[in-house]
């Protein structure tokens, strides 16, 4: 293993350590954008995501000359499995740059990203490949959004420090925006999720990957399990290796280890300009298929739960995909639905308006203008709260919201009444995240 090796390994433990410490101190707020990493189900069923491609060059090392992509398609077919393909758009206008070294987090370029590489850009992405974009969803297989140039969103001091990120939130809806129209057009294809480039989230003007997303529709593609190959390790075998060992002694531990579980990949190379997916793939998938798995797309796996805590054998289940699949806010960004929680006002505001406030946010942070006096306009809940003010569901006391005060009983149905034009039910007492789902569910015609 190399030194820049064990480096980058080094700072990702290291970066991980602290998120965790970080992630217990920090609040968690309700969000239309659910960040996707794995899913609550009891059943053998999971998913594999590649990043980068389309990929019209061969694997390397190469046994034949046919495109990285197609290889891995075939493959997953192989295994009736569905494979989703993260795709970029096309990264050749992200020049002048220059290459950087091998091995290194830059080596396909100092100041940008260049896939499949540095000066391969025409081999690489939707727009320079329509036969492997074509042949990706012919064969079932979904397609998420990396971004059009897979510039990131802010920066990455620690390991990209030399990186020019993009410019602002406008740039980075922009660039959403361009490759989800081309997939429209020339594909009829919607697209459901998207995944920042190196998991780069905040923006240089203070909004983050979030912001882009729910002005999008989309959900954060995110993972709970490393395929691993993307690290340069001292041989191709090596990297093989460190794709399936993990996998196989997670199952070895626990056969239902991956129930749920999303599957980092490369659909493309790595920073040693090999690709051990070309055959670490196969010996995952014969893994996972000798253990009862059935690989699905990311999409079917949130059809099947949707939610991080909550399996569909549990009782508020329906009622909560129900108004979920309505695109009602009843989550937080961890993408949990924390049933037991004492709802808030706030939190009813999100309910309500949280999944059609997304421009307003932006709008509203970029004004500088506050809803109340307990309300700046960063607060997460800022438009949601502005909008149930605006239609009179929820009222000001003396210029103060309290966004973080028990919903009582009559808040609630003064809300719900407004909001549905009728109520049916009101929930008695302290109002829980799940009184709350049961009541307006149980109101919602299918």
């Amino acid at each position: 293993m190399s030194l820049v090796t064990k480096a980058i390994g080094g700072a990702k433990k290291l970066k991980h350590r602290f998120q965790d410490k970080i992630k217990e101190k920090t609040p968690v707020y309700m969000s239309p954008v659910r960040r996707i990493e794995r899913v609550s189900l009891k059943d053998r069923v999971v998913a594999m995501t590649f990043d980068d491609g389309p990929c019209a060059m061969p694997a390397k090392p190469s046994k034949s000359e046919k495109p990285l992509t197609l290889l891995l398609a075939e493959t997953l077919e192989k295994y009736e499995a569905v494979g989703t393909f993260d795709v970029v758009g096309d990264t050749s206008g992200n020049y002048p740059d220059k290459a950087g070294r091998d091995g290194s987090a830059s080596w396909g370029g100092i100041k940008y990203d260049h896939y499949p590489d540095f000066g391969c850009d025409s081999l690489g992405g939707v727009i320079n490949c329509p036969e492997l974009t074509k042949r990706i969803l012919d064969g079932g297989h979904e397609i998420t959004s990396h971004t059009y140039s897979h510039v990131l969103f802010g920066s990455k001091p620690l390991v990209y420090g030399n990186r020019a990120p993009m410019h602002g939130i406008d740039e980075v809806i922009s660039d959403l925006k361009k490759l989800d129209l081309h997939m429209k057009q020339n594909y009829g294809y919607e697209i459901k999720l998207s995944r920042p480039p190196h998991y780069v989230d905040k923006t240089k003007d203070g909004f983050s990957a979030y912001d882009a997303y729910a002005v999008m529709g989309y959900q954060y593609l995110a993972a709970s399990f490393d395929g691993a190959g993307w690290l340069p390790l001292s041989s191709y075998e090596a990297e093989i290796d460190a794709m399936v060992r993990p996998l196989e002694r997670s199952l070895e531990t626990n056969p239902d280890s991956l129930c749920g579980q999303i599957i980092f990949q490369k659909d493309g190379y790595n920073m040693a300009r090999r690709s051990p997916v070309a055959d670490g793939l196969e010996r995952q998938l014969e893994l996972l298929i000798r253990n009862g798995y059935r690989v699905v797309g990311v999409s079917e796996l949130l059809e099947l739960c949707p939610f991080s805590d909550l399996s569909p054998d549990n009782t508020l289940f329906e009622c909560a995909k129900k108004l979920l699949d309505r695109g009602m806010c009843i989550c937080y960004r961890d993408n949990t639905v924390r049933a037991n929680n004492i709802l808030t006002r706030g939190e009813l505001a999100m309910i309500l308006h949280g999944s059609t406030t997304a421009t307003e946010r932006i709008t509203l942070v970029k004004n500088k203008k506050n809803v109340a006096k307990d309300v700046s306009y960063k607060h997460p809940y800022a438009a949601a709260i502005t909008a149930a003010l605006e239609v009179g569901e929820m009222t000001l006391l003396r210029d103060k919201f309290y966004p973080n005060a028990q919903v009582t009983g009559s808040d609630f149905a003064a809300a719900i009444q407004k909001h549905f034009g009728f109520i049916s039910e009101v929930p008695v007492g302290i109002i829980t995240h799940a009184d709350a789902i049961s009541a307006i569910a149980k109101m919602i015609k299918k």
